[in-house]
């Protein structure tokens, strides 16, 4: 039996690769994608930590793109170039870790909140509620004030702030697998309820939750974009947020110092992209009634 089981969920992720690699919306996000993680993972090879570092830098603050910068220093002058590979690292380590959390929390609260229905449907969904009806941004800026400005606390305010969207699409799915007929069967048969939620139901929601992980990491880097423009990131470690609210700081705006505010920006706008259409792409292949509109 679990010989078979194995050989079915091998053909299974076989098929789902092969029709994933049919959207070329997936493959251009993915090339995409693929190319910030390996700047990510060789950051100390492209580029020497220590010109992270204030009192270490020897070049002219402001400088235009060069052959020996090009990207231009900033005001204390360090590479711009350099500080954007390694805020690579952190901003896809937000992203990623947030969203982890998000959907984490999500799943759990829908999951629960959909299996037992009643009064525990009715309180979670209610905090989700409340949640919800709050604007995220204000109340991300009120806990990342109160808490200690660092990469832990950044995560954990976006991770936290993030999940109830997820916790209503679960939520809906859980209350419509539990009326299927092979769920009674489990019920019938003494599966508790552990077993049931494990074994029968989070295998049913995985897919919801799977594209909804990878279109919530764009929102977890855009927040902590956000969040670091606004001076509330760590100051210690360098994301494409921090290049950007340092650059506002310097003037580099109003001085036309475009080397200095565009590149962050644009990765920014490449990896929440590059998240989109591989999030658009997952959903179309995990739902067939959307296969089509996708292709």
């Amino acid at each position: 039996m679990n010989r078979i089981t194995r050989a079915r969920r091998r053909t299974a992720l076989v098929r789902f690769w092969r029709d994933l690699r049919g959207h070329r919306t997936a493959v251009a996000g993915m090339t995409i994608l693929g190319v910030f993680v390996l700047v990510a993972l060789l950051a100390p090879i492209l580029a020497d930590p220590i010109g992270l570092d204030v009192t270490k830098s020897t070049a002219a603050g402001h400088m235009g793109p060069s052959w020996s910068y090009p990207l231009g220093t900033d005001e204390n002058g360090r590479s711009i170039l350099t500080l954007l590979i390694y805020g690579t690292r952190i901003s896809l380590l937000v992203g990623v870790t947030a969203t982890l959390i998000a959907i984490a929390l999500g799943t759990v609260v829908g999951i629960a909140a959909g299996f037992y229905g009643g009064w525990v449907r009715s309180m979670l969904m209610g905090v989700t509620d409340w949640f919800l009806v709050i604007p995220f941004l204000p109340l991300a800026i009120v806990l990342a004030t109160v808490l200690e400005r660092s990469l832990f606390n950044i995560i954990l305010v976006i991770g936290i702030t993030s999940w109830p969207g997820t916790a209503r699409l679960i939520c809906a799915q859980t209350l419509s697998v539990r009326a299927r007929p092979y769920m009674e069967r489990a019920r019938a048969l003494g599966a508790s309820d552990w077993h049931q939620m494990t074994r029968h139901v989070l295998p049913n929601v995985m897919p919801l939750v799977l594209a909804n992980l990878v279109l919530t990491v764009s929102i977890a880097i855009l927040s902590e974009t956000t969040l670091s423009f606004l001076g509330l990131g760590d100051p210690t470690r360098p994301s494409w947020g921090y290049i950007l609210e340092n650059a506002f700081g310097a003037g580099a705006m109003s001085n036309g110092e475009w080397w200095y505010v565009m590149p962050p920006g644009i990765c920014v706008v490449l990896v929440v992209l590059a998240f989109t259409m591989v999030g658009r792409a997952l959903e179309a292949t995990l739902n067939p009634r959307l296969k089509e509109g996708a292709a």
